[in-house]
């Protein structure tokens, strides 16, 4: 179900590796083990002090890349002001437009955001995201393309993403779903004045969820930049490991949280390897999978606990917002 057992380096550079902000830029997310970790008092102010010294300790650790999304509540003005007050001009961004913040900063509501894959979604909110981020912004990607989405069919939505392109942004997709390999494809074949719309993707990939690996390792193949989210199965994989991902971990020394990075890190075609702390204490945890060395016995112990993408997702689907 996942990929050809690959061995991991003795060392990973953090060039590999970007901080994803969907879970200190809103105060309510998916994420297991968030709650615990983040202030007890979610105020904008609190997670603006949160977000900066994650940020902080990535660079210090020599990360330079950050994942965002304007979906992700106030997560693109906390870095726009981090890479103001530290002048870091080093620092790669990538976002996302399609879906947009409703909550009004409540943890408790019935809807969090709302997609919209529109031309006037696209003109509102890229300008948004230009003007907080400015030149860092490498990459804007359409956020959870699947192949119903009205894009594919939207002329002029195509051809205004075709001057983004043509301006130098790089565009791309995000994925989701138990058909994210058909959402790829159908980005692939997109073509405007005879060339490919796209040339990056970002896929959820892990442990426990690797059907898109040879997807991915196809557009890898064909020049696109690959990152990978949720690697941690939105916490799952931290809080609650399975018994073989627990027996690995042991084997290493380090925390299951390690294991399943080192895991993303092992597969050859994950050009960025998203992780998403919401601490400090996790982000060490999290990066010390650049430090883990995988071999094949420890590989194929990891790709027996693949399941069923249908029930993935389904169980995905059931996460709460706290």
């Amino acid at each position: 179900m996942g990929d050809a057992a690959q061995v991991t380096p003795e060392r990973i550079g953090p060039e590999r590796i970007g901080v994803g902000l969907a879970a200190l830029g809103r105060p309510a997310y998916i994420n297991l083990g968030r709650t615990g970790v983040l202030p007890g008092d979610r105020t904008v102010h609190a997670m603006r002090e949160r977000t900066g010294a994650v940020l902080d300790a990535a660079y210090a650790r020599g990360v330079r890349w950050v994942d965002t999304a304007r979906s992700y509540g106030s997560a693109e003005q906390f870095l726009s002001e981090w890479l103001q007050q530290r002048g870091h001009e080093d620092v790669t961004v990538s976002s996302k437009w399609g879906y947009a913040y409703v909550a009004e900063w409540r943890v408790e509501t019935e809807v969090h955001e709302i997609k919209e894959h529109s031309v006037d979604r696209l003109r509102m909110q890229w300008p948004a995201s230009r003007e907080l981020l400015g030149e860092h912004v490498k990459l804007y990607q359409v956020h959870s393309l699947t192949s119903d989405s009205p894009l594919l069919d939207d002329v002029e939505l195509q051809h205004e993403l075709a001057r983004l392109r043509d301006s130098g942004v790089r565009l791309g997709v995000s994925t989701s779903g138990a058909a994210q390999a058909e959402a790829i494809e159908c980005a692939r074949a997109l073509r405007v004045g005879g060339e490919q719309l796209f040339s990056a993707v970002q896929s959820t990939w892990n442990t426990l969820e690797p059907s898109v690996g040879p997807a991915l390792q196809r557009v890898h193949d064909a020049g696109w930049h690959v990152l990978v989210k949720e690697t941690l199965a939105n916490g799952r994989l931290a809080v609650q490991p399975p018994a073989g991902l627990a027996r690995v971990a042991q084997r290493h020394g380090v925390t299951p949280d390690t294991v399943a990075l080192a895991h993303v890190l092992a597969q050859p075609w994950a050009d960025t390897v998203l992780i998403g702390p919401a601490g400090v204490e996790q982000l060490e945890s999290n990066l010390e999978a650049c430090s883990v060395r995988l071999d094949e016995d420890d590989i194929e112990e990891l790709a027996a606990l693949a399941g069923d993408p249908a029930t993935y997702w389904g169980e995905r689907a059931t996460l709460p917002w706290h």
